[in-house]
């Protein structure tokens, strides 16, 4: 069994809510470099709903200056219109959030309608720079729903690991579990003559066969939490209240399917957002009871991390620099949090 972490009370660093009123924060991502109005450190959050709380139509990344612990006020970072996009069904900004060196923050869009899953559109990845701004869309037969992402990025080359929700006929008719969500790989070339912004490369499907759902109060239910160790991605599958894992997630050219097994029920409760860090090994935050577990790469559990947030307030969870603690957004009370041991 892993050794067990005190963790202190956590801070509250601030409210989500941007001017336009946007809320249920669900993405959270760390820069790790000064660049553009970025400094290392500063944590961003994307939304998923307007200001009404229809789902899918969150158009906003706020930033959250260096907290360091500390109550800050959140900056606006990025307001996405549908306009500047090249995106299938709009903008809905989903816990697809990472930051790439060089100032490349990416964030994954499953768009609705009128913020029913009857309405989604298949979506797609922005490209912004480090000022904000959108230099790109990333679209491929093979992003449909995109609803979480990690990275993992070596010299001029980056590799985005993408969940996908929306795939087969998940959102027609009565609910009903479809099991066609897949994790899809992601190379991109950051560098290249013909355009400064990245470009994707290829795009390769490396889980297959996740559960995935429409539902009323979620929008949707799947795969969704991803955190990479080496060459192995960690998946939280959400619907099956499981953790799997893909190896040589890097390089495969093959499908692992589900993954293999390494830990499920005990106290896993819905687990949506995944980290990894070295003091904490893996972190899942439960949507069923809004508690932190930490888990071993061989499966054990520890005892939970109460938040205190209320059923469903956990969704996107980011280590801090120096692996200390992590962040969490609260989508209950619409804020951001830091947990320190």
């Amino acid at each position: 069994m892993l050794a067990s972490v005190a963790l202190a009370a956590f801070t509250e660093i601030g409210s989500t809510i941007p001017s336009n009123g946007d809320l249920n924060p669900y993405g959270v991502a760390i820069a790790t470099e000064d660049i553009g109005v970025l400094k290392t450190g500063d944590v961003l959050v994307s939304n998923f709903n307007d200001h009404n709380n229809l789902q899918g139509k969150g158009t906003t990344i706020v930033r959250f200056p260096n907290p360091k612990g500390s109550p800050v006020a959140n900056q606006l970072f990025a307001q996405i219109n549908a306009s500047e996009v090249h995106c299938d069904g709009g903008v809905g900004l989903t816990t697809a959030l990472v930051v790439l060196k060089g100032g490349w923050v990416i964030v994954g869009s499953l768009p609705t309608q009128n913020g029913s899953s009857s309405t989604a559109g298949r979506g797609c990845l922005i490209v912004l720079d480090a000022y904000g701004s959108v230099v790109s869309t990333i679209q491929h037969r093979l992003i449909n729903g995109p609803w979480d992402m990690t990275a993992y990025q070596h010299g001029k080359t980056a590799y985005l690991f993408v969940s996908n929700v929306l795939n087969g006929d998940v959102v027609v008719g009565n609910p009903h579990v479809v099991n066609k969500g897949t994790v899809v790989r992601l190379t991109l070339k950051l560098a290249c003559r013909s355009a400064k912004h990245p470009i994707l490369k290829s795009a390769k499907v490396i889980g297959s066969g996740f559960s995935q759902k429409a539902d009323p109060a979620a929008l949707i239910i799947g795969p969704t939490g991803l955190a990479l160790d080496g060459d192995d991605l960690f998946v939280a599958d959400t619907l099956n209240n499981r953790i799997a894992r893909i190896p040589d997630a890097i390089h495969r050219r093959d499908s692992a399917y589900a993954g293999y097994d390494v830990a499920g029920a005990f106290f896993l409760n819905a687990p949506l957002g995944l980290a990894f860090s070295k003091h904490f090994s893996i972190l899942a935050a439960n949507g069923g009871d809004s508690n932190v577990v930490q888990i071993s790469e061989t499966g054990d559990q520890l005892p939970t991390i109460g938040t205190g947030t209320g059923s469903g307030g956990l969704f996107g969870i980011a280590i801090n620099l120096n692996d200390t603690g992590f962040y969490f957004v609260n989508d209950n009370a619409n804020n951001l949090n830091l947990f320190t041991s």
